[in-house]
């Protein structure tokens, strides 16, 4: 499985040296560990039991962009994955699928995996638009991709409603967003993230559909994710 470390916004330069140092006693060859730091700390990656990702990458080429970070700027620090068009910057940086496309295109220029994140709010759920919302999601995300290119992509459904809260959706209501994603990316790997602790891996492991999990809080505290991974795999 793929086990995604999303550190969001966390970690000054000396926490993130002692995290990393926590993370070099990690063993797992059971699953695939890609840790997604904040963007300042991926010059200091150096573990060999972990791949590194990141969070954000620029919707353009190198170039008069200032700010920005650039898919060429992130390979040449041998960055395989990156996360694109998570729920936070969809509402806080006011992120559009238009603009998710163009980053997906940069990252597989890159030779760079893409992990799109997809995923409705507790209003469109009630109102049964989930459907709806995740399909204009993938589509749009994917547009003038070739089939080749559209395999490539990790989708990790991560619910709005549910990041941050402790509150997960049931096995039958994930599969049943799985198998939307499936419809249109047979090929793609499917993760789950929104609220994944140590404590209900159990019953999230009931899907089968689950290729891996998108870990955000958890990603923070090694001893709460060695536990997370003990419980996975047995």
């Amino acid at each position: 499985m793929l086990i995604v470390l999303n550190n969001k916004c966390n970690f000054n330069k000396d926490e993130f040296l002692d995290y990393k140092k926590s993370l070099e006693t990690l063993e797992d060859k059971n699953n695939t560990i890609i840790l997604c730091p904040s963007t300042i700390h991926l010059p200091t990656f150096d573990l060999n039991n972990i791949i590194l990702g990141a969070q954000n990458v620029s919707a353009t080429e190198y170039g008069a962009y200032t700010g920005e970070v650039s898919a060429s700027q992130l390979k040449s620090y041998n960055v395989n994955y990156c996360l694109v068009g998570h729920s936070e910057r969809r509402s806080y940086q006011k992120e559009t699928n238009a603009e998710i496309n163009c980053k997906i295109k940069q990252l597989l220029k890159n030779n760079i995996i893409p992990i799109l994140c997809v995923g409705e709010n507790q209003s469109q759920r009630q109102e049964n638009k989930v459907k709806p919302i995740i399909e204009a999601e993938l589509f749009e995300a994917i547009k003038d991709l070739t089939e080749a290119e559209q395999a490539k992509i990790v989708i990790a459904y991560e619910p709005i409603w549910s990041i941050g809260t402790g509150l997960i959706p049931t096995p039958s209501e994930v599969e049943e967003v799985l198998k939307i994603i499936k419809n249109i990316l047979p090929k793609s790997l499917l993760l789950y993230g929104g609220s994944v602790t140590d404590q209900n891996i159990t019953t999230l492991k009931k899907c089968s559909s689950i290729d891996g999990y998108l870990l955000g809080g958890l990603s923070l505290k090694v001893p709460f994710l060695t536990n997370f991974l003990e419980k996975l795999t047995y």
